[in-house]
């Protein structure tokens, strides 16, 4: 070849390639332009005058071309451009996982034939995965939590032979059988399928992924018995199947799993016994939770070195439980509740120091609590109720510094509560109720600020209730009832202004009621009864909307209030010969000559009172219609941020000219609720929540604790603006707008007309709702929290379902409202964990009060609250249902016959709906199933109440002389009434 060759081909050489440069600049650069960073600046480096190869992100071959795009958990947001990226000739990684895309795959993907890596997890895209058959050299595929559906094109890869990783785990496909064509990619090691709607048999053939070290089948619909073949992964390091369906003995051949670590079989019904595990020695986690198992647990588990997590409660295991358990490595958590266990508590799991939760409640162990456990300052959870336990509670147990949970009830264990209990500055809950503990409650328990519900009830505590009580400032629930109390109930008890639920029956208290009770804001069930107390009942207790008020057996005299004296606290006085009433047959009328006598004596007190209050209060008077008025004004002078999220024709200034007392239509907790009608006659609703504390002052984002309340409000504002402005749901409150200042904040809703369904069940005087409308409701608020658990890009957990947050609109259709304890589940799927209890007294979700979790089998639980209500017309806590029971219990107690079932059904059902309606109860007792993972999803729900439709059901026929008849109805039938 010539000189003059050599350099036309070396030109042509440079010119072919600056031409290839130039092309994948430009592709680059329109990446770039597709999507947006809005955290990490990922793409300053990408610009034209910089050589592309060193852009972030972006690694070249030796001739400069583009090999791979590694821009995962960057913040991006934005959609793909896949017609030109899969231009890049030789790009052979795109990772663009765990960010904010979203959009459709398209096609063009099948382009990218050189790609051995690509990972588009964790992202919100939309739609199916479109065929993948020509990635034949792909190696990685990671498309797990993407938002895809439909059905997943398995077949397309029969020809990624090469695969070693598959992730398809976590999308909403539709249901298919196991595939086939997965079990045939014999070089795959990580196998990720949770959460991706399978159903059917694990096939035999599992057994040929020889290379497999990551098995994940979990949260699908798979069914009959774990292959024995199984036994041949003998790589496995982790192997998760929970919540399926899958029964049978765990296989012959686990054994052989001995590197195995991780194993979870959870949430299933397997049974037999666990001879198969005492042969995985090098076990780290081991969760068999939530199936029917039973003997013993071996005894070889006490050697296991690495063991760190185990889980094996509600089974039906027995023996107990080996002594050296958790005593070898970094010991964390053990649940083996609800079994049959016998023996002591092994004495070691915190000899590391390290362990969080030691959950061993009903079961039959014996014997005392370990010392041990006094020395455990990492220990979160301590449960060990419902068991045999005797002796005393180790003194440092009380005081452990990180525990949020103390729970002994229900043993035989003696002794004090003893003053270590003020460095217990975590301790939420406390349960000891049915022991023998005795002595009195140490002052030091004021130092737990952190309680929110103490239970000591069937003891024999003895002494006065400490003053310093009013420290407790979050505490909801104090159960000291029969016990040995003595001396007067604290005044200061007034200051603890979230207590729900009061009950100090059966002691010897003595003195009078404090009027100071009458100040608790959110209490709702007050019980005193059996004691000692004297003295007229307070006239403040009538401000008090209780549910359950049981003043009985005391030596209380004088009038019952007359606010206090109607048919729902039936009952609630007996016991008190001394005291009189004007409207209670069962008492003895109050003597009109004491009560003129009184009268005329508290009409002088009154009015010298009255005299020198007016003189007090003038001034005060003046400058609080000073400061009203400068509100008003203060209102119309800020500048205010209006965000719009439906169209919507309004002035800000008709809005904020409506915000006065006259408008008032409710109060929530987090904002007063105003009625405005627009010029155009269009009226909506407006909740209006001040940025500044009780003084005036300006708080910040990040507000202290000592504001209280106030101080949570911007938070829950930003809740509700949050997660109301991207939802579009029939039965979901509209929200039009926000309306922002400096110091104040205005969410604009649709104006409900009905009120709210807790109204027309139990407090409203108009037209009773029938059974149809009753019906509807249901299915129509289970379709808006259907929506927000599955329909929203991010799930939406309300935190706070109850009939009062079922608004009901003029044709009384239902919509989801009261968004302010709303959570939206992170893509980590990370829950929601608060020590403070979130929700209302009767609709909160059992667990609450053991994990202080939140996701959305909560909601469904207090779903099931509200569908009990429906059915039964009863209120979540009523007098009738007996100590410590709520609608739940109660309903469920009821089972025991079809008759006692039908007794429940309210009485303004007609006969011909009843069946119907128990068919709802039914779906209402598996909504508050105790478990959560055995709750059905919202989407089950909705199938459930659909499939119970009463004008499916039957027919009602009326005849001329007005009798009436069921028939059976034809197939998609949909007639209620013939005439």
């Amino acid at each position: 070849m010539s000189t003059a060759e050599i350099s036309l081909y070396l030109f042509l050489s440079l010119s072919f390639f600056s031409c290839i440069n130039s092309d994948e600049l430009q592709i680059l650069l329109n990446l770039k332009t597709s999507l947006k960073d809005s955290k990490t600046n990922v793409f300053s480096s990408w610009d034209s005058s910089n050589n592309f190869c060193s852009f972030t992100g972006i690694t070249c071959n030796p001739d400069n071309s583009v090999k791979e795009i590694e821009l995962s958990n960057r913040n991006l947001t934005g959609t793909l451009p896949f017609d030109s990226l899969c231009q890049l000739q030789a790009l052979d990684k795109l990772s663009l996982g765990s960010n904010s895309l979203y959009g459709t795959i398209s096609k063009e993907l099948n382009n990218c034939v050189k790609l051995q890596y690509l990972d588009l997890g964790n992202n919100f895209f939309t739609g199916p995965i479109p065929s993948l058959s020509s990635l034949s050299e792909l190696r990685y595929l990671y498309l797990n939590n993407s938002g895809f559906s439909g059905v997943l094109p398995w077949t397309s890869l029969q020809n990624m032979t090469n695969i070693v990783a598959l992730s398809v785990g976590d999308n909403p496909f539709d249901r298919t059988a196991f595939p086939n064509e997965v079990v045939k990619l014999t070089k795959l090691n990580w196998l990720y399928l949770t959460n991706c709607s399978i159903e059917g048999r694990i096939p035999a053939e599992i057994g040929l992924l020889t290379e497999l070290i990551n098995l994940e089948l979990s949260d699908n619909h798979i069914s009959g018995e774990i292959p024995s073949e199984i036994g041949n992964l003998r790589k496995l390091w982790q192997l998760e199947l929970y919540n399926n369906q899958l029964t049978g003995k765990l296989p012959a051949g686990l054994r052989n799993l001995t590197n195995l670590e991780n194993f979870d079989a959870s949430a299933n019904f397997l049974e037999g016994d666990l001879s198969e595990v005492r042969f995985l020695t090098n076990l780290v986690s081991l969760q068999l939770f939530e199936n029917q198992l039973s003997g013993e647990v071996p005894a070889e588990m006490g050697k296991f070195k690495k063991l760190v997590n185990l889980s094996l409660y509600t089974n039906k295991l027995t023996g107990p439980l080996p002594p050296e358990l958790g005593s070898w490595a970094d010991f964390n958590f053990i649940d083996v509740s609800e079994n049959f266990l016998t023996g002591s508590i092994p004495p070691d799991m915190c000899k590391k120091g390290t362990m969080k939760g030691l959950l061993m409640l009903q079961n039959r162990f014996t014997g005392e609590i370990p010392a041990t456990y006094a020395n455990c300052l990492t220990l979160e959870r301590f449960r060990v109720s419902n068991n045999s336990l005797t002796g005393t509670v180790p003194a440092g147990i009380w005081g452990l510094p990180k525990v949020t949970i103390i729970d002994i009830a229900l043993n035989q264990i003696q002794g004090p509560i003893t003053r270590d209990i003020e460095n217990a500055k975590a301790l939420a809950q406390l349960y000891a109720a049915n022991n023998q503990l005795s002595g009195e409650l140490p002052e030091e328990i004021s130092k737990a600020t952190s309680f929110v519900s103490i239970e000591l009830i069937n003891n024999q505590f003895s002494g006065k209730i400490p003053a310093s009580i009013e420290e407790l400032k979050q505490l909801s629930s104090l159960k000291l009832q029969n016990n040995m109390f003595s001396g007067s109930i604290p005044e200061s008890l007034g200051s603890c202004y979230s207590l729900t639920d009061l009950n100090m029956a059966q002691n010897l208290l003595s003195g009078k009621i404090p009027p100071s009770l009458g100040s608790l804001p959110t209490l709702n069930s007050l019980n005193l009864s059996a004691n000692k107390l004297s003295g007229q009942i307070p006239e403040s207790l009538s401000s008090l909307r209780l549910v359950i008020l049981d003043l009985s057996e005391n030596r209380l005299t004088g009038r019952i209030p007359e606010s206090l004296s109607i048919e729902a606290y039936n009952g609630s006085f007996a016991g008190n010969p001394g005291l009189c009433s004007q409207t209670i047959s069962s008492f003895q009328r109050c003597s009109q000559k004491s009560r003129i006598s009184k009268d005329v004596l508290t009409l002088i007190v009154c009015f010298s009172l009255g005299t020198m209050i007016l003189l007090i209060a003038l001034p005060c008077y003046f400058y609080l219609k000073k400061r009203e008025k400068d509100q008003d004004r203060s209102l119309k002078e800020e500048s205010w941020n209006v965000k719009p999220f439906r169209e919507l024709i309004l002035r800000e200034d008709e809005v904020l000219d409506s915000i006065k007392q006259e408008n008032l239509i409710g109060k929530g907790g987090s904002g007063n609720v105003y009625k405005v009608v627009l010029s155009n006659g269009k009226e909506l609703a407006v909740k209006h929540i001040w940025n500044t504390d009780p003084y005036g002052h300006k708080k910040s984002r990040s507000t202290t604790p000592i504001l209280g309340k106030r101080a949570g409000k911007s938070r829950e504002f930003d809740a509700e603006v949050q997660t109301l402005s991207s939802i579009r749901h029939v039965n979901v409150v509209k929200l039009y707008c926000s309306i922002t200042s400096e110091d104040s904040s205005l969410l604009v809703y649709e104006y409900l007309p009905n009120g709210s369904l807790w109204d027309r069940l139990h407090e409203s005087k108009k037209s009773e709702l029938d059974w149809e409308t009753r019906y509807e409701i249901a299915v129509g608020a289970a379709k808006g929290l259907e929506y927000l658990h599955h329909g929203c890009v991010r799930p939406v957990i309300h935190r706070d379902v109850k009939s009062s947050n079922i608004l009901l609109d003029e044709f009384l259709k239902p919509r989801i409202a009261d968004f302010g304890l709303a959570k939206i589940v992170q893509a980590t799927g990370g829950k929601d964990t608060t020590h403070v209890i979130a929700g209302t007294h009767g609709y909160i979700a059992p667990e609450y009060g053991y994990t202080c979790k939140v996701d959305e089998k909560s909601d469904v639980y207090s779903f099931g609250v509200v569908l009990m209500e429906l059915v039964t017309g009863k209120k979540p806590i009523e007098l009738e249902f007996g100590e410590s029971k709520d609608i739940v219990r109660w309903a469920c107690s009821k089972f025991s016959s079809k008759q006692s079932v039908l007794s429940i059904v309210d009485s303004r059902i007609p006969e011909t709906f009843k069946e119907n309606a128990v068919e709802v109860l039914r779906i209402a007792v598996l909504c508050t199933t105790r478990q959560p993972a055995l709750r059905p999803t919202m989407r089950s729900v909705v199938q459930m109440l659909e499939e119970a439709d009463p004008c499916k059901l039957l027919r009602i026929i009326i005849s001329k002389d007005g009798t009436t008849k069921k028939m059976e109805v034809k197939e998609n039938e949909k007639i209620c009434l013939d005439t």
